[in-house]
């Protein structure tokens, strides 16, 4: 079907995905997430991000398409939740005096999120193999053999990550 930029058209179409298919979405992403708040936001961004894309009218297969949007954003919502769970398990090692202000918190939660994207960007390995270093604090070795492979691509891999994460900083560092 041809893509038509009329907005009128694209409203139309538009109204008639949401009133058909939101109740669906909603029950899908419901049986996923176990909190109905949650799961109509989701709802409500799958829309918003089909919204923008302004080419509603080219939809042929809406509830696979609703779905698979749903999908990312339920992926996204489970990465930020979990960062966040283990950024409040980490702040609440520390005794009172450290933890901080609602303001840097948010800080470092989205400084852990641009982290979360950066290494999003790795190739699996290479992310798993520089997690694995960093986060769990394991040796070179002992990540060749958990994950079957030689010293030397354990290296690469973390050669790799440095590279990546030292050049994403080097972009912020110059804008």
């Amino acid at each position: 079907m041809p893509h038509n930029a009329d907005p009128r058209v694209q409203q139309s179409a538009m109204h008639a995905l949401y009133s058909d298919n939101h109740h669906w979405l909603y029950t899908w992403i419901r049986k996923r997430l176990d909190n109905h708040f949650d799961a109509a936001d989701l709802t409500q961004d799958t829309f918003l991000r089909i919204h923008a894309r302004q080419d509603v009218d080219t939809i042929t297969q809406p509830r696979a398409y609703l779905m698979t949007v749903a999908k990312g954003i339920v992926s996204h919502f489970y990465r930020r939740k979990s960062l966040e769970d283990t950024y409040l398990e980490y702040i609440a090692l520390f005794p009172d005096p450290v933890t901080s202000s609602q303001e840097q918190q948010q800080i470092i939660l989205q400084t852990l999120e641009q982290i979360d994207a950066l290494l999003n960007e790795l190739p699996r390995h290479v992310k798993t193999v520089f997690l694995m270093s960093q986060i769990e604090g394991k040796k070179y070795q002992t990540i060749a053999n958990e994950l079957g492979m030689s010293l030397i691509s354990v290296k690469r891999h973390m050669k790799q990550a440095y590279v990546q994460c030292l050049t994403l900083m080097e972009e912020d560092f110059f804008e």
